[in-house]
């Protein structure tokens, strides 16, 4: 179980920057809960069909190795991303 949370995040670590470049605008623009996770949501979908169509798929096969699959890769890179994005979000409104 740890081994394939640890994949997982090393699967997001280089997500991590722009998520929190994404972030960051999302506070400048509307520092709302709900937009914010429909934005996470729809750049989830759109990474996960770049992963799919590129040579980025490629990847995938050591996650399914693992015992991760697509769907449960990528949901759960959501998951951990929103708690990110809503932790972000709170502390700044705490400070603003």
């Amino acid at each position: 179980m740890t081994h394939r949370l640890e994949a997982i995040l090393l699967f997001y670590k280089p997500f991590f920057l722009w998520s929190m470049g994404i972030n960051i605008l999302i506070v400048i623009f509307t520092p709302h809960v709900l937009p914010s996770i429909i934005t996470k949501l729809l750049l989830t979908f759109f990474v996960w069909f770049l992963v799919r169509e590129t040579n980025a798929k490629r990847k995938l096969i050591f996650y399914k190795n693992l015992g991760v699959s697509t769907w449960r890769l990528f949901s759960t890179l959501f998951v951990i991303d929103m708690v990110i994005t809503i932790s972000f979000l709170l502390l700044i409104k705490a400070f603003i």
